[in-house]
């Protein structure tokens, strides 16, 4: 919601896109190092206290955030509800991660992704399309409101949440020792690396895809909110079929395969092209992101033994910290002109998927669960009996 009002919340407070654009790199680095410590918390006193507190502390903060009277307090504001907010979704994650053995996690993956692709496409249109009616104020006041409802309707279904593992009573060094165990084997490492790039350049191209509308077809609120309409659609609607692909057919080609196709939407958007086909490269962008991101996360889901929280909150660390950085290094690369920032971003997304057609080779069907997981566990059980 916030990323496409950067245009006209700048203008309501004075300031120039680039300072007004920091409220989202605000929110999203916070929310990164906040899940590493929910996710170590959440392996001590277990997943639902931490969810239901998170829950409480986003609907309370987002309804906070319609007091900012300066860019400056909206800043701050998003920064405090990204540090409460993030003990959802990597919780989530561990929790799918226990429900399901790893060759059937694609499908429910999808569709949590897919929700959370469909909130995007909601939000970014929705937002943009009301503020001109009940102001920003009430949007965040409305989100609130919805957050409050969620957790509500949750309450009755709390036991869903509780972990089905023993708390674990870990001291810090063995918490260092297990994030070293953990990005000891290459299958790690490199999934780690890649949700972190693909975050970047997926936050970075979508926060300024508003600006990108305003300053190309100078498209007004209702324009950008229609304009980005199909961001997140697919995800919504394909996210569980592209999870059974992967649990059917593994994830070596659609994940190369989806970095490719978000670079090559990202740099349709560098021509001077008409307004329709912008459209359908947004949308083909989001498409990018469905077939990359719940892919890697299904891998993250099988790497984690006796500690599912710790390795979650690692991979949305990644993830909102790389969704944070991008947005950032955009940001930056305005003063070379929204074109030329497009092809740097395009560039790299396109070599990193040519770079993944050998790194990810062995993730087909099963055999990303027999080979190097096996010896990974084996050698992780052993350093925890020692």
């Amino acid at each position: 919601m916030v990323a496409p009002l950067i245009p006209r919340l700048s203008a309501r407070f004075g300031t120039d896109e680039q300072t007004l654009g920091l409220v989202v790199p605000a929110y999203l680095i916070p929310y990164g190092l906040a899940t590493l410590f929910y996710g170590l918390l959440s392996d001590r006193i277990g997943r639902r206290r931490i969810m239901f507190a998170s829950l409480a502390a986003f609907t309370a903060l987002t309804a906070l955030t319609a007091t900012a009277a300066n860019t400056s307090q909206l800043i701050l504001w998003r920064f405090l509800t990204g540090l409460g907010a993030s003990g959802v979704v990597p919780l989530a994650l561990a929790l799918i991660g226990e429900v399901f053995p790893y060759e059937k996690r694609g499908r429910p993956l999808g569709w949590l992704f897919g929700a959370m692709a469909g909130g995007m496409a909601f939000g970014s249109t929705v937002g943009v399309v009301l503020e001109p009616f009940i102001g920003w104020q009430m949007l965040f006041i409305g989100t609130a409101a919805a957050g409050a409802l969620v957790l509500l309707l949750l309450h009755p279904h709390r036991s869903v949440l509780d972990s089905r593992t023993a708390p674990l009573k870990a001291s810090f060094p063995q918490v260092l020792r297990g994030y070293a165990d953990l990005l000891s084997t290459a299958r790690a490492t490199r999934t780690y690396s890649y949700v972190f790039l693909n975050g970047v350049f997926h936050s970075g191209v979508y926060t300024w895809l508003g600006l990108y509308l305003a300053r190309r077809y100078q498209l007004g609120e209702i324009g950008i909110g229609l304009a980005l309409l199909g961001y997140g659609i697919p995800g919504f609607l394909l996210g569980p079929a592209i999870g059974r692909l992967a649990d059917r057919w593994g994830r070596s080609w659609l994940i190369p395969l989806g970095l490719a196709v978000s670079a090559v939407a990202a740099a349709t958007l560098v021509p001077s092209v008409p307004l329709i086909l912008t459209v359908v490269a947004i949308t083909v962008l989001s498409l990018g992101y469905d077939m990359t991101q719940p892919l890697l996360a299904g891998i993250v889901t099988h790497l984690g033994g006796k500690r599912p929280g710790q390795t979650m909150g690692l991979n949305v660390f990644a993830l909102f910290c790389g969704f944070g950085v991008g947005s950032l290094l955009f940001g930056k690369a305005l003063v070379l002109g929204l074109g030329e920032a497009l092809v740097v971003f395009s560039a790299v997304q396109l070599v990193l998927a040519l770079v993944a057609v050998s790194q990810f080779r062995d993730e087909t069907g099963n055999l990303g669960v027999n080979r190097e997981p096996r010896n990974a566990n084996k050698t992780q059980d052993r350093r925890s009996s020692a």
